[in-house]
């Protein structure tokens, strides 16, 4: 409980110390935000925003996290998740700064790269003792995957990393919202026997995303940019496959799946029918263009996945006790 609390207030202060200096250095540098043409008009005021704060958030992790755990392979395996994950959101970041473009790597490049990190975790969870069963949870069963085990963890990854990278659009909504997951993670770590170390670097996430809320909350001073979204799903994807809540993760990381499927709805409608669902996706924007304020919609989105987290730690808990 104690290396919990300390390195998750450790992750917050560094985050908090290290923000003024490190937007500094970015604004210095250039390493602004390329704000998209098609995206709300309201957005193009953000334009040249430092982003990249992935960086800061994942030092403030890493420092009291190595200093503190114990090296056990679970908790390395989401630790090197997470960092993998994040190093690819840095060289997507990177792309769209040098070419000063609002797109960075190409999706096959991404793919290829999030499978060996996929391939990673597999590995990590293999050394770990993670077994191939996946508990349903809403029904008492468990089902055994075998060889195709590795394809439901790059599901996972793939699905988190993506999820929260699509959240990730107006000033504070994803880094609140992970916080808000990651929280779910840590009491779901801290309550378990023998997951100590997890629930070290689940503490150690949300102290890094609250502290990064302190320069990311509306207006936005720094964006996290894909270094930081990749990384903060890689970590919330490992966390998942260590604990056995892949398929609870769809709950516990509602806000996520939410946003995701409103973007595959709104594709899938306008290929299929030539037709939008939402005025546009994902649907935080659709809710911009309804009038909503961006205060409100991010407040609305963190109550919702408070209240996923929420549901799926109770059900978690349920499962556990019985």
């Amino acid at each position: 409980m104690g290396e919990m609390l300390i390195g998750g207030m450790a992750s917050l202060l560094i985050c908090i110390f290290l923000g003024p200096k490190f937007i500094e250095a970015l604004r210095k540098r250039e390493f602004g935000q390329h704000i998209r043409e098609d995206g709300p008009q309201g957005h193009h005021e953000k334009a040249g925003t430092p982003t990249m704060g992935g960086l800061m958030m994942f030092a403030a992790v890493a420092a009291p996290f190595l200093i503190l755990n114990d090296y056990r392979a679970a908790s390395i395996g989401v630790f090197g998740t997470a960092i993998a994950a994040a190093a690819l959101g840095f060289a997507d970041d990177w792309t769209k700064i040098s070419k000063r473009r609002s797109l960075g790597l190409s999706g096959k490049t991404k793919l290829a790269v999030q499978a060996l990190i996929a391939i990673g975790l597999w590995q990590a969870a293999e050394y770990a003792g993670i077994s191939n069963s996946v508990p349903l949870y809403v029904v008492d069963r468990s089902v055994s995957l075998g060889y195709f085990y590795p394809v439901l963890i790059l599901l996972v990854l793939l699905g988190t990393t993506n999820g929260v990278n699509l959240t990730d659009g107006l000033d504070g909504l994803a880094a609140g919202c992970c916080a808000i997951v990651l929280l779910a993670f840590t009491a779901i770590t801290f309550t378990t026997t023998g997951q100590e170390e997890l629930a070290l670097l689940s503490a150690c996430l949300v102290g890094a995303c609250v502290g990064f809320l302190w320069f990311n909350s509306f207006p936005a001073g720094i964006f996290m940019g894909d270094t930081g979204a990749l990384g903060m799903g890689g970590a919330i994807a490992g966390l998942a496959v260590m604990t056995k809540t892949e398929v609870l993760l769809v709950i516990i990381g509602g806000i996520f799946v939410i946003e995701a499927l409103s973007v595959l709805i709104q594709v899938f409608a306008f290929q299929r029918f030539r037709r939008r669902v939402l005025l546009m996706a994902p649907i935080h924007h659709h809710f911009e263009m309804l009038g909503w304020s961006e205060t409100k919609i991010i407040l609305r989105f963190w109550i919702v996945a408070g209240i996923c987290s929420a549901i799926g730690f109770t059900l978690y808990q349920q499962s556990t006790a019985a």
